[in-house]
């Protein structure tokens, strides 16, 4: 067995029920991703739309495709005419939202996001803040929307070896998670948390992501 498909099998046989496993197979050849797949993987995470559509054309038809980086306004025709894809993980404000959306109406497709937001003490992450995001549930600018259905959060803990600011970052993202849902009983499918990646991911599954994206334990560091 090599050390990818050893990884992929071991994460898969470490994960809890409900949570599932995404390999960020962003700057790696579409061999270390078959590979992976031959062991049993097929929700993969990519960040750049042109590595993305290359790679769509070259693996098999049910892998499971999510957009995990920052997606530039300029791109989202370009991604949502790439294929099927399972999720886009990453959308930061209304703007790109509103994009999706009616790029989504013109192609008479149901696109899955995520909610971005922004916990983490860095500056250059992207993403809604917190009181941002809360404002958007309050206001229930959700419901403007026509062809795209808002399944949950994504975020990312800070950038420190301090565990104990990382798992409150996480608690932070996943509490969000729970407020909206107080705030909007109307929403349907909203049960989505995406946060944890190589070396924090078992901190993020003690509260509760129910998605994580595992890239280097998977695949190694990346070739860029």
């Amino acid at each position: 067995m090599n050390s990818i498909a050893k990884a992929i099998t071991e994460l898969h046989s470490t994960l809890p029920e409900g949570v599932e496993l995404v390999a960020v197979s962003k700057f790696h050849p579409v061999e270390c991703l078959k590979q992976a797949y031959n062991a049993g993987q097929r929700a993969f995470g990519e960040s750049r739309v042109q590595e993305l559509c290359s790679k769509i054309t070259q693996m098999p038809a049910d892998t499971r495709w999510h957009f995990i980086g920052h997606l530039q306004t300029n791109k989202v025709k370009q991604l949502l005419a790439a294929g099927p894809l399972e999720l886009i993980e990453s959308v930061d404000s209304e703007r790109l939202l509103s994009l999706i959306d009616a790029e989504a109406c013109r192609l008479g497709i149901t696109v899955k996001v995520l909610m971005q937001v922004h916990v983490a003490r860095e500056d250059t992450k992207f993403g809604f803040g917190p009181d941002e995001l809360l404002a958007f549930f309050r206001q229930q600018k959700y419901t403007a929307l026509k062809a795209t259905h808002i399944c949950g959060i994504m975020g990312m803990a800070s950038n420190t070896d301090d565990t104990e600011r990382i798992r409150a970052d996480f608690h932070a993202i996943a509490a969000l998670r729970r407020q909206i849902i107080d705030m909007c009983p109307d929403l349907r499918g909203f049960n989505t948390v995406s946060m944890g990646m190589s070396d924090d991911y078992p901190i993020a599954i003690d509260e509760g992501a129910t998605l994580v994206r595992v890239g280097t334990a998977i695949f190694g560091e990346r070739n860029y």
